[in-house]
């Protein structure tokens, strides 16, 4: 097969399969596949309910969007990037997954190459995958069709990087899947490729990244707790060990989003699978999972010293998962909203990034413009977007009742030394 004249189906355009969608049609004749007719008509009329994408840029797009899972026979080359999440009880949800390896089974033709990039536990695509796959197309792994993978390596929501800047690991079932599947992929990306030695290895090294984040994370938030008990600065302490050069740059907060922090379990579901407890892991995502309602309990108790209490009206900027990004899945500020909202707080919301629609729809949640904010006791800056630490102090200045109050920096952006004196600053 000849990587120049391929058809290129990507199955599941969210928030992953989008933006791959995008990266392919610069060089191939991409079919995007979604389960979702409402995703798709929106597609087709260039809106990208994601926001990653402008309507010009979609519009403007090779991309064949259907929601025909019959088309998926048209390609030779099918990219799965479905989402992963958890369930109830933070274990592996691989519902998606498996629909998608059906739907695939079922639809694709003889000597394709199938190339998951949902994020999994090590072991997934060979010991699930391939066997739904050769279960509904009846045709035979490694003979009638070819598998590999090639995890998603880059921030939903985030347009500074694009896909094709960043270098990607495949793997596959064979050494002429490999070299064919890093063929196909170095012809669309331009930071190059990493050939993994298996798919289980590249499978759980995609599984370690985010979670050596997570437990790094959780170091610091842990030194941030024992901190602000003995009276002292996080930030100034980071910035003082920082000055040895192996020190590693972490700052606490929050570990959310689509991965950090699922990835954690998935690993850890695998680990306790093959008879081991990862200590280490489930320790830091106890402290992780917590930071919610630690930081709103703290508030709570700071606000009361203060004389005041239930009633009073809190202002939180930023809610979405991290900085400058609009994704607000499994943000950790939500927990922080709710709690307060539940100690009797007046909570109003702004996001500058976020969707006001999907935080609606997602949470409930109300978001309102930083024009329309009433003036507030307090400010929590949770998620500094450029244009909070860009508008800095006289932007908080102007959203507090009287220009005074307290301000809760969470990731201690704002400069201590321009503080106005009327204003009582806290950093975690």
């Amino acid at each position: 097969m000849m990587i120049d004249n391929l058809v290129v189906a990507v199955v599941g355009v969210g928030h992953v399969g989008l933006p791959v969608a995008v990266a392919f049609s610069k060089k191939y004749d991409v079919i995007g596949f979604d389960i979702s007719e409402k995703r798709i008509e929106k597609l087709k009329d260039g809106k990208d309910d994601t926001r990653q994408f402008q309507r010009e840029e979609l519009k403007g797009s090779s991309i064949h969007f259907t929601a025909d899972p019959s088309r998926i026979g048209e390609a030779g080359f099918v990219i799965i990037t479905v989402p992963t999440p958890l369930d109830e009880n933070d274990q592996p949800d691989l519902t998606s997954l498996k629909r998608a390896a059906k739907t695939v089974g079922e639809n694709m033709k003889k000597a394709a190459v199938i190339v998951f990039e949902s994020t999994v536990f090590p072991g997934t695509t060979e010991e699930i995958c391939i066997p739904l796959l050769e279960e509904y197309s009846g045709f035979e792994a490694g003979v009638e069709f070819f598998v590999g993978y090639c995890p998603e390596r880059f921030n939903p929501g985030e347009r500074k990087t694009p896909i094709t800047k960043i270098r990607k690991v495949v793997a596959g079932q064979s050494e002429a899947v490999l070299e064919f599947v890093a063929a196909v992929y170095g012809n669309v990306l331009d930071a190059g490729i990493f050939k993994a030695k298996s798919i289980r290895i590249a499978e759980a090294a995609k599984v370690i990244e985010n979670t050596q984040q997570d437990v790094n994370i959780a170091l610091i938030n842990e030194f941030s707790m024992i901190f602000n008990r003995l009276g002292i600065d996080t930030g100034d302490v980071l910035e003082t060990a920082g000055t040895k050069k192996s020190f590693l740059k972490f700052t606490p907060g929050f570990a959310g989003g689509p991965r950090l922090g699922t990835d954690s379990y998935y690993l850890a579901h695998k680990a306790n699978a093959a008879g081991y407890n990862p200590e280490i892991i489930m320790a830091s995502r106890r402290v992780n999972d917590g930071m919610g309602s630690y930081l709103a309990c703290l508030i709570a108790k700071k606000m009361a010293r203060r004389g005041l209490a239930a009633g009073t009206r809190l202002t939180v900027l930023g809610v979405s998962y991290k900085e400058d990004n609009g994704d607000l899945r499994n943000s950790g500020v939500i927990e922080v909203v709710w709690e307060l909202e539940e100690y009797g707080f007046e909570v109003q919301v702004a996001d500058s990034c976020a969707d006001p629609g999907e935080a609606d729809e997602r949470y409930g949640l109300v978001l309102t413009p930083e024009q329309q904010l009433l003036p507030a006791s307090a400010i929590i800056l949770a998620i500094p977007h450029t244009s909070y630490k860009e508008a800095g102090w006289p932007m908080i200045r102007e959203l507090l009742a009287g220009g005074t109050g307290m301000v809760f920096d969470i990731k201690g952006v704002l400069n201590p030394t321009e503080k106005p004196m009327d204003i009582e600053l806290w950093r975690l």
